[in-house]
């Protein structure tokens, strides 16, 4: 047996939003978000929850995010989210508070089943709780968690659950040491 992608299934999948709120959230998105146009956050912020976001104070929306779906996100209060990242959510990504999201991450909710001859579509939920960062670069898979202050370094590619304060790199990535914050 083989792929074949003429008979793609996505197994009943529904964004959560009809077409022509997609296609305006797709238009914003591509002109206000994954472009220089509009650098500053709050626009960004309003815009977001205008959208179905749930976004805390203080949030940071650097130039060039892209964000799949907003009605699919839940962000806490002081949160940064890096310039050129990345958040491909066909479900709910929920971050806590004062979560860094590094320039360039991409976290993805959704993936193909390989196992599948018709390529059926997977989605599981992301959460990132308070304190946690994704390092630059770095890949979070569908169904991740990261803890409490958990950190996944740059380049790294999480596939699982973190402990709290843990340090993850590496792809997989896996524990390599404690965080300690000083101060």
């Amino acid at each position: 047996m083989t792929v074949d992608l003429s008979n793609y299934d996505i197994r009943g999948y529904h964004p959560g939003r009809g077409p022509v709120v997609r296609l305006f959230w797709y238009v914003c998105n591509a002109v206000l978000f994954a472009s220089w146009l509009l650098p500053v956050s709050g626009p960004k912020r309003r815009l977001l929850r205008l959208f179905g976001a749930s976004v805390g104070a203080g949030v940071v929306i650097k130039p060039r995010v892209n964000i799949k779906y907003p009605w699919h996100l839940r962000i806490g209060k002081h949160c940064w989210i890096g310039e050129g990242s990345w958040i491909d959510n066909l479900v709910d990504v929920t971050m806590g508070d004062n979560v860094c999201i590094s320039q360039g991450a991409y976290l993805l909710t959704g993936n193909h089943d390989y196992k599948d001859p018709h390529f059926g579509l997977m989605r599981s939920p992301i959460t990132l709780d308070d304190g946690s960062w994704v390092g630059a670069f770095a890949v979070v898979c569908p169904g991740a968690h990261l803890a409490r202050n958990s950190i996944v370094t740059v380049g790294s590619v999480l596939r699982g659950e973190t402990a709290p304060d843990g340090i993850y790199s590496g792809n997989p990535a896996t524990r390599v040491r404690e965080r300690e914050i000083v101060g």
